[in-house]
């Protein structure tokens, strides 16, 4: 009789969602506070619900309104008195104001409908330090995804976030973890149980750009950003996607978007703004993160090299690299000590053409060598990877000012600039803009 009382309190939960000390059953369309059930008008717990299961995502005003009031045309005022007095019943600060777009829900939900509430509390707990991006959390976040997932097999987001952190240990580690296939894998069974899953989209989009499938990218997400406007996940990936195909102003509109919904969201611009050649954004943005290489090349080329090397030996010194990495922090730290042979020797040594953006960082460091030619060799190969190097980056990268002299040089900066017009083709044709207009329809 006790087990059985038990497990009925156990399925209970498992059909609510949870946060703060509140509980909403969306079945029963009773809403809870510290175990106690509280008054709440229908279309107000309507709307509860409708940010619950948005959680994380800002809600548009239309979208919001269309829920609420399917068939019957009302004013904005109407939606702001619904806000207001939702937020008395769940917290002032539970709803922000997103201006110009909706709302979001603020408030960490630690369980949902579904989902069995042990396996909700790890997966919450996992996405807590994937957000870290250590190799250490990851490490720890992959064994709580598997639990998670182990206790509830169909629980979607666990499965793009452990694709995403597969994903982080295979470019940046050489553990057992460390795996392409299984991030594949794991985005491919969150597909299969929720095809139109945000974070899901965002994160196929780093394997895609890094398999040389950024411009199958692009044209999905700018496909899905007609159906969700405001979607930052959709812009997060589209800033990688931009600099890939060397729109570099554009990947920077897209980040404003993104963090404008939402701004905790790690977009990635740092690497933008270093081949922009704005090094002081690059080390801003790059901060406040566990770093491996970006911070440390942008000091470089800013020739502030006693800040540059002891972090490069810092990190080459604790951290258990891959062996692409390794060479990149290695090599980056043999130019900078003068020892060119030692660089090219390291970079030699690995394969980076599954790692695009690298190949170009490896060019930087080849062309500050004094290799030329190798340093065009690593461009190419980029480009044919699928990451092209921006005429912008050419002309304002300081290690990169010797190219010009180079009798590939126009050969090479006629290919990226004819790829970088391929790709603001792709972008009015699917985006329905311009690249200028994108600027002004985002900026």
């Amino acid at each position: 009789m006790r087990h059985t009382f038990s497990k009925q309190i156990q399925s209970l939960s498992e059909s609510a969602y949870r946060f703060g000390n509140f509980e909403l059953f969306p079945s029963e369309r009773l809403l809870k506070r510290a175990g106690r059930a509280i008054s709440i008008q229908p279309r107000a717990f309507d709307a509860l619900h409708f940010f619950l299961s948005h959680a994380q995502h800002l809600v548009g005003k239309k979208e919001l309104m269309t829920a609420l009031w399917p068939s019957v045309h009302v004013s904005e005022a109407n939606l702001t008195n619904l806000i207001g007095a939702l937020r008395k019943k769940v917290g002032r600060n539970s709803i922000r104001t997103v201006s110009k777009f909706g709302y979001r829900f603020e408030l960490p939900v630690l369980g949902e409908p579904g989902v069995r509430r042990s396996a909700y509390e790890k997966f919450f707990r996992a996405r807590e330090l994937t957000k870290k991006r250590s190799l250490e959390a990851m490490q720890v976040a992959c064994n709580l995804y598997w639990t998670a997932l182990a206790e509830d097999p169909n629980f979607p987001s666990a499965w793009a976030w452990l694709g995403r952190c597969c994903w982080f240990l295979d470019k940046f580690s050489h553990g057992p973890m460390a795996s392409a296939e299984l991030a594949k894998a794991a985005l491919e069974r969150a597909f299969a149980l929720d095809s139109d899953l945000a974070v899901a989209h965002q994160f196929y989009t780093l394997i895609e750009v890094d398999t040389g499938r950024a411009a199958q990218a692009m044209i999905r997400l700018l496909d899905r950003l007609q159906r969700h406007s405001a979607e930052p996940e959709t812009f997060a990936g589209l800033v990688q996607v931009f600099r890939f195909r060397g729109l570099l102003r554009e990947s920077m509109v897209a980040h404003q978007q993104a963090i404008e919904l939402d701004p905790a969201l790690d977009t990635g611009v740092a690497h933008t703004y270093f081949l922009a050649g704005n090094y002081s954004a690059a080390i801003e943005s790059y901060s406040g993160r566990d770093a491996y290489y970006l911070d440390a090349a942008a000091w470089a080329a800013r020739g502030e090299l006693k800040r540059a090397i002891p972090l490069l030996k810092e990190r080459i010194r604790i951290m258990p690299l891959s062996p692409l990495m390794n060479a990149l922090l290695r090599s980056l730290l043999a130019t900078l000590q003068g020892k060119p042979d030692e660089a090219v020797q390291l970079m030699e040594r690995v394969d980076a053409t599954k790692e695009p953006e690298i190949l170009v960082y490896f060019a930087r460091h080849y062309a500050k060598a004094g290799r030329t030619a190798s340093a065009f060799h690593s461009l190419q190969q980029a480009a044919d990877s699928g990451f092209v190097c921006s005429p912008e980056t050419l002309r304002v990268d300081p290690w990169l000012n010797t190219l010009p002299e180079h009798r590939e040089y126009r050969a090479f900066l006629s290919r990226s600039r004819s790829l970088v017009h391929d790709a603001a083709d792709t972008l009015a044709t699917h985006g329905g803009w311009s690249s200028v207009d994108l600027v002004k329809h985002l900026g």
